[in-house]
């Protein structure tokens, strides 16, 4: 059976949703699965834009089997080319040997990488670059490229008639689709956690190239955003562009406090409870806290977007960072946090090292600053370091400026 949705008179939604994902890229907690979004336009030509997850592939061509209806697909534009999208081209191709292949150069060179064909394909291609654009009958679609958004070979399409822009990974979140595809069919606010989560961990290195992304955009007339993933945008697209905005230049959206941990014997969570007493009488409010072995990083990483002010409290283990909070160190580096404030607090039953190898760690970051000196603990907190510990509340505390 079919599970087509029909978007507007003539663009129609043939993506489909895995329920049985636990992990996205073999990385990222899916609890509530993850949808591939797939769009077919019926115009003079039919025009199919990106396929699905092989996974996914027998609802897929169930519903492109359906809306052509025996009739030929004339298109296949390829917005991004990660397997996610890209699984199932090889089969439309053979299943329609004339298919005209729109996408850029780049994209083209990584299809061979991906696939081997039977015969040669170099026909099929129709190659653009930068505002080129292809007429279908009523609709003009026109290219945009937004390499390293999150591939380098990734564009978006601009249908002109519609006024829908095809974002590929922009704007796009986790989750699998529950029937309701548009985002005014939903509480959007709740679902505004996974987009951030979604971008800050899958996108958030690249903020220049969003940027880029979101300067073209803004100069187009958007009524609907369709992605790759996620919900349809069509009433919060001011609010996703806000919020790409300020993910794109790693400006903090709260003026708070997230605390990361590890912890093994106690000491260390011992400690960050204080601290979070402590800020919590300060008037600090919406604190965050995590074990590192509990929570996946990708969560915290989310939180950092989010958050101004971060703490990482660690364990010495074999003489540096305990492995979990080393993972999200990593984690921070390569997602490219900027602009942050962080504080950091050490414990050692002996030879304690692991904050200055934090602190080594950070300071190639641009524009961090860290709170205070680091907080120095042996096994367990003492009495006499309350006095450490509420100077780095009390500092933690003020206000940013600006």
């Amino acid at each position: 059976m079919n599970n087509i949705r029909k978007l507007t008179d003539d663009l129609y939604y043939i993506g489909v949703s895995d329920r049985k994902i636990a992990l996205f890229e073999n990385v990222y907690p899916v609890k509530d699965g993850m949808s591939y979004n797939s769009y077919f336009l019926d115009d003079e030509k039919t025009v199919l834009f990106d396929t699905v997850d092989k996974a996914c592939s027998g609802q897929f061509f169930d519903n492109l089997d359906t809306i052509l209806a025996s009739r030929t697909l004339d298109y296949l534009i390829i917005n991004h080319l990660e397997p996610d999208h890209s699984a199932l081209i090889k089969d439309v191709i053979e299943k329609y040997p004339q298919i005209k292949i729109v996408c850029n150069q780049k994209a083209k060179q990584m299809l061979y990488q991906f696939f081997e064909f039977e015969s040669n394909i170099d026909e099929n291609f129709y190659l653009v670059k930068e505002g080129d654009s292809l007429n279908i009958g009523k609709h003009t679609l026109t290219f945009y490229m937004a390499p390293m958004v999150h591939w380098p070979e990734t564009m978006v399409t601009y249908d002109s008639y519609n006024k829908v822009l095809f974002s590929a990974d922009a704007f796009g979140s986790f989750g699998a689709i529950n029937g309701n595809i548009f985002d005014y069919e939903v509480d959007f606010n709740e679902r505004i956690s996974e987009y951030r989560r979604y971008y800050s961990n899958i996108v958030g290195k690249y903020g220049m190239q969003v940027n880029m992304l979101l300067n073209k955009a803004k100069n187009l007339e958007i009524k609907m955003i369709c992605p790759l993933h996620g919900l349809v945008v069509k009433d919060n697209i001011k609010l996703l562009f806000e919020k790409y905005s300020l993910w794109a230049n790693y400006t903090a959206e709260r003026d708070s406090v997230v605390i990361a941990y590890a912890s093994v014997y106690g000491g260390t969570q011992n400690a960050v409870e204080i601290l979070a007493n402590e800020l919590s009488n300060l008037g600090v409010r919406n604190i965050k806290m995590y074990d590192v072995s509990h929570t996946h990083s990708s969560y915290i990483i989310s939180d950092i977007f989010e958050y101004s002010k971060i703490v990482l409290a660690s364990t010495t283990y074999n003489n540096s960072i305990f492995v979990k909070m080393e993972n999200l160190i990593n984690d921070i580096i390569h997602h490219n946090i900027q602009s942050r404030t962080f504080a950091i607090i050490e414990n050692g039953s002996w030879a304690c090292c692991c904050g200055n190898l934090i602190k080594d760690s950070l300071s190639g970051l641009k524009n961090i600053v860290f709170a205070g000196e680091s907080i120095n603990i042996k096994s367990s907190p003492k009495k006499n370091q309350m006095s450490e510990i509420k100077r780095l509340a009390a500092e933690l505390a003020q206000k940013k400026s600006g």
